[in-house]
């Protein structure tokens, strides 16, 4: 019996990283895998709206791309969720965005959130707290990751 593939909440820095130096080849392979389709791409209209008011060459990626991306709304259920990290102090208020990213991809049913945001996002004192907030208001955990870890090193062999 084949799965699905995985459903990844891709949140806006993703799109970013192909152009930073730091981030550029990891970003690009994970684009890669994205068109073709190893995973199902989600984003919101929180992310079309940042690459709207991204730098050009950003905002010409995410054009690319998007035709391959379910794009899911911005609900009151989301916002609930986004307020309820908020209230519990998993991330402070000028952060919201980057709450409303967790709760849009938990609420629209995504496996996996892949970002470069170290600081908000793919944080591993914050990720626990997340899905604690999550258990609490019934959703179930989300692992969030950076492309790297998403895609691995594809230099290496894996053995079992």
């Amino acid at each position: 019996m084949r799965t699905a593939p995985l459903r990844v909440y891709v949140e806006t820095s993703v799109f970013g990283g192909v152009f930073d130096d730091e981030f550029r080849e990891r970003s690009s392979v994970f684009f890669e895998h994205m068109h073709r389709r190893a995973f199902v791409m989600v984003v919101s209209d929180v992310v079309v709206r940042e690459l709207a008011g991204a730098p050009s060459r950003v905002r010409v990626l995410g054009e690319e791309m998007l035709p391959l991306a379910e794009v899911v709304p911005v609900t009151q259920e989301a916002l609930a969720l986004r307020d309820a990290y908020l209230s519990a102090g998993v991330l402070p208020p000028p952060a919201s965005n980057d709450a409303l990213h967790i709760a849009l991809a938990t609420v629209s049913g995504c496996g996996m959130i892949a970002s470069w945001n170290f600081k908000h996002i793919v944080n591993y004192r914050r990720i626990p707290r997340f899905n604690a907030v999550n258990a609490l208001n019934g959703y179930p955990g989300i692992m969030i990751h950076s492309p790297l870890e998403i895609i691995g090193n594809e230099d290496e062999t894996e053995t079992l």
